[in-house]
């Protein structure tokens, strides 16, 4: 049975992925995204005042005089920085639905699996707070199966990964629940990371998060490529101290992001190793679903399917799936209320 909310407040219900590098908002009403920015904050130093949010202030990371500091105020999918993330959400809700709002909006927030009762507090506190009328959670995996379009209400195993920006969630889901699960601080800002550090120990370059992503997604493999790829980045020389350009082959980044590579299809065989048969056999048929910004790493489907000899496709649109299942997840918020009780 699913419930529908009544339309209060002309139906201003927003489901938000709430994310380590990016917070995407879908509306409710409009049923699609409307809203897809960095998370970050620019912050005066001294008095902490916010100078600017989303893509304004992600154009400053690294770019920032000592006066001021680019802020990331989610640290691998929880809050890091309570303050900024509340001005955060503030900023986000008014973008949306502009300066003078009457009906406050209701709204459904994603959060990883493991999170504690204090981070979940946290989320909701710091949602109610920048206006939310009222708030829920959802688990990330959960919202993400939904968004992939599974029938996740069905007394059937349907396996979802889910890699965001600094969390990998894995999870079986039957009948709605949560049946085995793992959550590792390995995603896609750990890509990143040994990137700059693979560049810096092998060309000895400098470089930024941000010249790091471009390459990520510019030439970034989980296995090696027929024709190898190439991308010319800039940064500072380690040894002179001065600006250089190196090229960089899609090669060299395959090995560079190897080992994080690897911690995520170790957790995905764990939770396969733990799954009951009855649902171990459903996802020998169906396959799992990868979603979230991590997994677009070219052929990484392919590493998880090489290594457990089962099916596994990118859900349609990744980057979109866990904050759609939350738009979702608005329309049965009475069954998702049932879940939590008799999974407590």
């Amino acid at each position: 049975m699913k419930f529908k909310f009544p339309n209060i407040g002309f139906n201003r219900s927003l489901g938000i992925d709430l994310g380590t590098a990016n917070t995407l908002v879908y509306s409710k009403k409009h049923r699609r995204i409307v809203l897809n920015e960095p998370s970050v904050v620019a912050v005066e130093r001294e008095s902490r005042k916010i100078l600017a949010v989303g893509n304004e202030a992600k154009e400053m990371l690294g770019k920032t005089p000592d006066t001021i500091v680019a802020v990331k105020p989610l640290s691998e999918g929880v809050i890091a920085d309570y303050d900024v993330t509340e001005a955060m959400i503030k900023y986000f809700i008014k973008k949306v639905f502009g300066s003078y709002n009457f009906f406050m909006p209701e709204i459904m927030i994603c959060v990883p699996i493991d999170v504690t009762g204090v981070e979940k507090r946290a989320v909701l506190e710091a949602a109610i707070s920048a206006g939310a009328k009222r708030a829920y959670l959802i688990e990330e995996a959960r919202a993400a199966a939904l968004g992939s379009g599974m029938d996740i209400s069905v007394p059937e195993g349907n396996m979802i990964i889910d890699i965001g920006g600094g969390s990998t969630d894995v999870a079986v889901i039957s009948l709605g629940g949560t049946v085995v699960s793992k959550t590792i601080r390995t995603a896609g800002n750990n890509f990143d990371a040994d990137i700059v550090k693979y560049v810096k120990k092998t060309h000895n370059l400098l470089i930024g998060d941000k010249t790091a992503e471009e390459v990520k997604i510019k030439i970034g493999t989980a296995l090696p490529l027929e024709e190898e790829e190439i991308m010319t980045i800039k940064g500072r020389d380690l040894i002179m101290g001065l600006p250089k350009t190196v090229v960089i082959t899609s090669e060299e980044v395959r090995e560079a992001i190897h080992d994080s590579l690897m911690e995520i299809v170790e957790c995905v065989k764990y939770v396969l190793e733990q799954t009951p048969p009855e649902l171990a056999s459903d996802i020998i048929d169906k396959g799992m679903i990868m979603a979230g910004g991590g997994s677009l790493i070219r052929n990484f489907p392919e590493l998880i399917a090489k290594h457990t000899n089962l099916t596994v496709k990118l859900a349609e649109n990744p980057l979109e799936s866990v904050v759609r299942g939350a738009g979702l997840a608005l329309d049965q918020l009475n069954v998702l209320r049932q879940i939590e009780k008799a999974e407590r």
